[in-house]
């Protein structure tokens, strides 16, 4: 019953503890979610240049 017990202490305290968060807007989160997508698409064309870059000196200069 001790185990019980410990269990649903658990989860009320959780709900005590998830009330007190202030979470984002939709607004805030549209934002963040943006600027992680855009990030993520510079990193994306920066390595595949660089990607492209190195293989082309490769092929063209060292395995020749």
């Amino acid at each position: 019953m001790k185990f019980l017990s410990k269990i649903i202490n658990f989860f009320k305290e959780s709900i005590t503890e998830l009330k007190k968060i202030k979470w984002p807007t939709f607004k805030e989160t549209l934002q963040y979610t943006l600027i992680v997508v855009i990030i993520s698409l510079v990193v994306a064309v920066y390595l595949g240049s660089l990607d492209y870059v190195f293989s082309f000196l490769l092929k063209n200069f060292i395995l020749k």
